[in-house]
């Protein structure tokens, strides 16, 4: 099995997977974002901006979670946000077609604890201003994802209170 937590930057999504890999045995972790570092460190040429408009990106991102969790089997975690339903649905029936089984979460949070996160987050603060532009983004990307997947508020939900949540099934 394959979980997916998208939602939108600072929702909690990588502290949630980090819990849910401590409370299911034999779970990995896989961070698509690191298949976009790899294809801008071996493709410096290609258009800058969101490595997820790349298609090898797509492509690489479902491979190499298929190939994880084909080879090693637990559930695999993965922590990322998909805004685009044309790129979710070319991932995710990518992982299906492979008779995969992908569960799919978003973690939402309020609009003003959303930017109260971002605005007081010192490991992000780098990507502050980018994360705050993305908000109108994800907002408007709900209403094809409430279609798509559970959505979970995690407004005032701890992370590890998701995380068990989530475990449950």
């Amino acid at each position: 099995m394959i979980i997916w937590l998208n939602g939108p930057f600072g929702a909690g999504k990588t502290t949630t997977a980090n819990e849910l890999v401590r409370l299911l045995p034999g779970a990995h972790f896989f961070d698509p974002e690191m298949v976009g570092f790899f294809l801008r460190h071996i493709l410096p040429d290609a258009p800058a901006g969101d490595f997820q408009d790349l298609p090898a990106w797509r492509a690489l991102a479902a491979e190499t979670a298929l190939q994880v969790h084909a080879h090693y089997g637990g559930p695999l975690v993965i922590a990322m946000t998909l805004l685009r339903q044309d790129y979710y649905d070319e991932i995710f029936t990518a992982i299906r077609t492979r008779g995969v089984d992908i569960r799919h979460y978003v973690l939402d949070v309020e609009h003003d604890e959303h930017v109260r996160r971002i605005e007081t987050d010192e490991v992000e603060a780098g990507a502050r201003e980018w994360r705050l532009r993305h908000i109108p983004r994800y907002r408007e990307a709900l209403s094809w994802l409430h279609d798509t997947a559970e959505i979970i508020d995690t407004t005032r939900e701890p992370a590890a209170d998701v995380a068990a949540r989530i475990a449950k099934g």
